[in-house]
């Protein structure tokens, strides 16, 4: 069974900055990250290939967030600058074998971890 254990989650004042890592328990061609705010869906926000050929990100974030990985620890980042409240979410990390937008389309999920910006 595969495992994605995010971390780097917590409270942050509006413009401040904050770092989300997630280690899968396998190596994945496309590691990536997703946000569900309270009362909202689930929305893609920036994902990766196996060698960041192919990066893409949301438009309410280009600019201000900016996504890593490192293949040998099986590890995606998500730096996170410049936050605004309505970046309040939980922040969900995903994985799968291609370079996708959708959601339904990730192959496994980790539990998510919770960011609040307050004003």
């Amino acid at each position: 069974q595969v495992q994605l254990v995010e971390s780097g989650g917590g409270l942050v004042q509006a413009g401040g900055s904050l770092r989300l890592s997630c280690t899968a328990s396998s190596s994945f061609y496309a590691m990536g990250w997703f946000r569900q705010a309270p009362g909202k869906e689930r929305e893609f926000v920036a994902i990766l290939g196996w060698s960041g050929e192919s990066t893409y990100y949301a438009d309410s974030v280009k600019g201000r967030f900016a996504i890593s990985r490192d293949n040998a620890k099986n590890t995606v980042y998500l730096q996170m600058n410049s936050l605004k409240p309505e970046d309040t979410a939980v922040y969900y990390c995903a994985v799968s074998t291609t370079v996708t937008m959708t959601s339904g389309a990730m192959d496994y999920w980790g539990k998510g971890t919770l960011v609040t910006v307050s004003s």
